[in-house]
């Protein structure tokens, strides 16, 4: 196949957005083979079949690298109690947040989960998303852990979608191990990790470093383990507090660090140095109504790659749209356009630790979305509009 008449924001190179006018894309057994100019096309390419993209704007598939997509129930009583003032700790010291997800997870079998799933599913492919994240963290016992990384599995086999998932054991403390974290990390999280593992659930490991949560040493212990079993990490960190998540995530060359508002500049650097990117989520900053900007600016002088992502939860981000979190990225983080296509695309690709995907060049996957825009800038310029004309998941199109 070959896409014609198209302006292509490639995502390679240092220029913002990568674009080529008149662009061309030749695919071939769902893979990139070559890009360019209309008028340099080879000969050899020139056989391909035409698809004329109608002048459209062609970017990489968008890829959600931080979802908790796949849960039970919902928590819109909290929605209300935090407008009534309550703050996410307070919520989640009274017995809400986190917890009060785990109940409703426990109760459903993987059917259940995959099932409630797919709506949100559907909503970010209807967006373009080739990649989402999916991770486990609301069943804080063997059963359910090991369920919700089923259904996040299953999810491949009935949609055109690339899964990774991520076990997050440590992402709560249960009530029946209240006060006693360290015992539900020797009794629970770690042996569920290697069952995980060994059932081939598992493709990263993640922890939630904060004051209601885990303590940097404890997750070091879960970042050993995982170092043990050859799986890399990421880290939910400096979300609401600084207690050095940041620090910890750098000293494991961990993928990613991820909210990460209150990280200061020393984290900016220890990440540079170690290829850390940070997963910026606007939509848990916009609906828990923070006010701490994460170090944008830190970010960009010490060149930290800055990946977008839904953060989709029931509980502090229900948010299933990557053209929103784009929107929110500029206006609440004065992100500019080109970081925002970025962060859902190129960056995400590295957040996941993901080389073959998340930039138009050859040699690279045909996953692509193309859009009924002049600008790229306008991918984050509207509020509540979806422009994608068509995604191209693997050469195809969807139908």
């Amino acid at each position: 196949m070959r896409l014609i008449n198209t302006t292509l924001a490639t995502l390679d190179g240092d220029q913002p957005y990568g674009l080529i006018e008149n662009g061309t894309v030749v695919v071939d057994n769902s893979m990139i083979i070559w890009v360019g100019r209309e008028e340099d096309l080879p000969a050899e390419f020139s056989h391909h079949e035409l698809h004329d993209c109608g002048g459209r704007l062609l970017t990489p598939a968008f890829i959600d690298c931080h979802t908790h997509i796949v849960h039970g129930g919902h928590r819109s009583v909290e929605f209300e109690m935090r407008l009534l003032g309550a703050s996410y700790e307070e919520v989640a010291r009274a017995g809400g947040g986190i917890v009060s997800t785990v109940e409703a997870t426990r109760a459903a079998s993987v059917d259940e989960l995959l099932a409630s799933a797919l709506p949100r599913i559907d909503a970010l492919l209807a967006e373009g998303v080739s990649i989402i994240e999916v991770k486990s963290g609301y069943g804080l016992n063997e059963e359910t852990e090991l369920a919700m990384l089923r259904a996040a599995r299953a999810i491949e086999s009935i949609r055109p979608v690339r899964i990774r998932t991520s076990f997050l054991g440590a992402h709560a403390v249960p009530n029946e191990y209240e006060g006693r974290s360290d015992a539900y990390l020797n009794n629970v999280c770690l042996p569920t990790l290697e069952k995980a593992h060994a059932a081939g659930l598992v493709d990263a490991v993640d922890g939630f470093c904060e004051g209601i949560a885990f303590t940097a040493e404890q997750i070091a212990r879960v970042f050993d383990k995982a170092r043990e079993l050859g799986l890399p990490v990421k880290l939910h960190a400096e979300q609401l507090s600084h207690l050095g998540g940041t620090a910890l995530a750098a000293r494991y060359r961990a993928l990613s660090a991820d909210h990460v508002e209150y990280a200061t500049e020393d984290d900016a650097r220890a990440m540079a140095k170690s290829g850390t990117v940070a997963v910026l989520l606007p939509g848990a900053f916009y609906t828990l109504r923070e006010s701490q900007l994460p170090p944008i600016a830190s970010f960009r002088k010490h060149v930290v790659p800055m990946a977008l992502a839904t953060d989709c939860n029931p509980g502090s981000s229900p948010v299933t749209s990557l053209l929103l979190v784009m929107n929110m990225a500029c206006t609440l983080f004065r992100m500019t356009p080109a970081e925002a296509l970025a962060g859902v695309t190129r960056n995400a690709a590295m957040a996941l630790g993901m080389t073959d995907t998340g930039i138009i060049r050859s040699g690279l996957r045909a996953d692509f979305a193309l859009w009924n825009v002049e600008h790229p800038a306008e991918l984050a310029y509207r509020v509540g509009t979806n422009t994608l004309h068509q995604r191209i998941f693997e050469g195809t199109f969807d139908e």
